[in-house]
């Protein structure tokens, strides 16, 4: 039998006045899973996650986590556990102060310094929060979001401001996370982590879902690319191609296998060099730049 989802949305609407912000937005969110919800500036991610986060009613429709209302916070909150763009943490507590307050309030169990060996901020225990650069302060964020290791968090930009050593340890950490079972919500501008890491996505837009489905679900939509360059003396090409400005040729494709052959044949058959030559299918930010033309 499948279990519940960890989250249900079922037909969300956020408005500020007459300002529509979320709506009638459904989806669900399985137990284990990874989902990015990403969108538009202005799409109404941030209101979505409100809502989810249990930070804002919803004015119609239907949210549940874990089976109930979010904003239900002694049932919900122990085992969530969010980080927000900006945390908030007081500038005169100590790192290791921080940790400790947002485990005790939490309500969860956990060991401080295991969890400033993971974010490497185990030298920085003493310092305060003042103190920390904003990449610090990003690992003291996921420290705290992490504490106990939530059945569910959420993970607002989490890498903003991180070097890629500190990303690298953040997504590690994420990683085992989630092989003890728990679930994960992202967002982010950068989308290939996104691509890389999220089972599913939600692509929001205006408010609504302009689309949801896997990396291969979603990048299936927009047609596979060739690219390559010539030299000036080649014969005409086999297949139709772009000439773009850095003199390079840009091939858009259904038939990405077939006409890829039909390439190398080509340039076989006539001593062609295909220089710089790349094929694959359309990347994550290709359909999200594709939006605002449709």
């Amino acid at each position: 039998m499948p279990t519940q989802p960890v989250i249900e949305v079922e037909h969300l609407n956020v408005k500020y006045g007459d300002f529509h912000a979320v709506k009638d937005l459904s989806f669900h969110v399985g137990r284990g899973e990874l989902y990015a919800l990403l969108g538009t500036n202005g799409a109404g991610k941030t209101s979505t996650l409100e809502a989810v986060e249990g930070h804002r009613p919803a004015t119609s429709g239907t949210v549940r986590v874990f089976g109930s209302d979010p904003r239900d916070r002694r049932g919900v909150r122990p085992r969530t556990g969010i980080m927000l763009q900006e945390s908030g943490f007081s500038p005169d507590l100590t790192v290791r102060e921080s940790v400790r307050l947002i485990g005790r309030l939490s309500r969860r169990t956990d060991s401080v310094d295991r969890l400033l060996g993971v974010v490497d901020l185990t030298r920085k225990a003493g310092t305060k929060v003042s103190q920390l650069s904003g990449g610090e302060k990003r690992r003291l964020d996921f420290a705290t979001a992490v504490y106990g290791a939530p059945e569910l968090v959420f993970l607002d930009e989490p890498t903003t401001g991180l070097d890629i050593q500190s990303r690298d340890a953040l997504w590690e950490a994420v990683d085992r996370l989630r092989e003890d079972g728990s679930t994960v919500v992202l967002t982010t501008h950068y989308l290939e982590e996104a691509q890389q890491r999220a089972d599913r996505i939600g692509l929001m837009h205006q408010g609504s879902f302009h689309r949801e489905g896997t990396v291969s679900e979603l990048t299936r939509t927009l047609p596979a690319t060739v690219r390559f360059s010539l030299a000036p003396s080649a014969p005409a090409l086999p297949l139709p191609a772009v000439p773009q400005g850095d003199g390079s040729f840009l091939v858009e494709t259904t038939g990405l296998q077939e006409d890829l052959r039909a390439l190398l044949n080509w340039a076989h058959d006539h001593g062609a060099e295909l220089r710089d030559l790349q094929a694959g299918p359309t990347r994550l930010d290709d359909v999200f730049r594709a939006i605002g033309s449709e």
